[in-house]
């Protein structure tokens, strides 16, 4: 992905560029990006607008 996606990570307290971001779509047919921490690998999810 050309642009990083920044999203809080929970663990860390702090809003991060995540790493290995994919694009999913959820249950409810929105999308989301989720990824990991590139400080300490936990999992990051961010729900994008209805675009």
């Amino acid at each position: 992905m050309a642009a990083a996606v920044e999203a809080y990570c929970v663990k860390c307290k702090a809003k991060r560029n995540m790493k290995d971001a994919a694009q999913v779509t959820m249950a409810n047919g929105r999308k989301a990006m989720k990824g990991k921490c590139p400080e300490c690998g936990t999992g990051m999810f961010k729900i994008l607008g209805k675009a």
